[in-house]
């Protein structure tokens, strides 16, 4: 695992949004590219943070829907309809920068798969961007760019690149 670098299974060029994008254009991205997450650069492409539709999820924990009662026949809103969508819409408002995650954990592209594997599980992240030197994004490792890198190193009998077994 240690021969297989990540500049060797990141993905490229990587789907990206800018800090000033609305939640609205972030919802848009990742329903339309079907994926959970990507990574927030600034006009030069460098990485500022990343974004998942768990911070969106997070967004809407404060979005609850109108409570109402029904007594007879009339129903009686417990809370205003109006005062929902207008917190509705200042959600999608909202900036990108507003909801990202700062500092994301990163690896170089001279990173072993090893490494990378590792770093997902202790740091229970998903995704990887993969950053020169001077923070620039170079690309992404999704956990599924890990496992296919482990399946390249078995051969047809089951045994790992050193020949000791699966």
């Amino acid at each position: 695992m240690d021969k297989v670098k990540a500049g060797d299974i990141m993905s490229f060029p990587v789907v990206t949004i800018e800090p000033g994008a609305t939640v609205r254009e972030l919802a848009a991205v990742l329903a339309d590219n079907n994926i959970s997450g990507l990574p927030v650069v600034d006009e030069d492409g460098k990485l500022l943070g990343v974004v998942s539709e768990e911070d969106l999820l997070l967004l809407d924990a404060d979005l609850h829907f109108p409570r109402y009662v029904q007594v007879f026949d009339s129903v009686i809103f417990l809370e205003s309809v109006r005062k929902f969508e207008e917190r509705f819409r200042k959600a999608f408002a909202a900036k990108v920068s507003d909801v990202m995650s700062r500092d994301p954990v990163t690896v170089t592209k001279e990173a072993t798969l090893r490494e990378v594997a590792t770093l997902m599980s202790r740091k229970d992240v998903n995704r990887l961007p993969v950053v020169d030197e001077t923070g620039h994004l170079l690309g992404i490792i999704a956990r599924g760019d890990v496992l296919r890198g482990i399946a390249a190193l078995q051969d047809p009998n089951g045994e790992d690149e050193k020949g000791a077994g699966a």
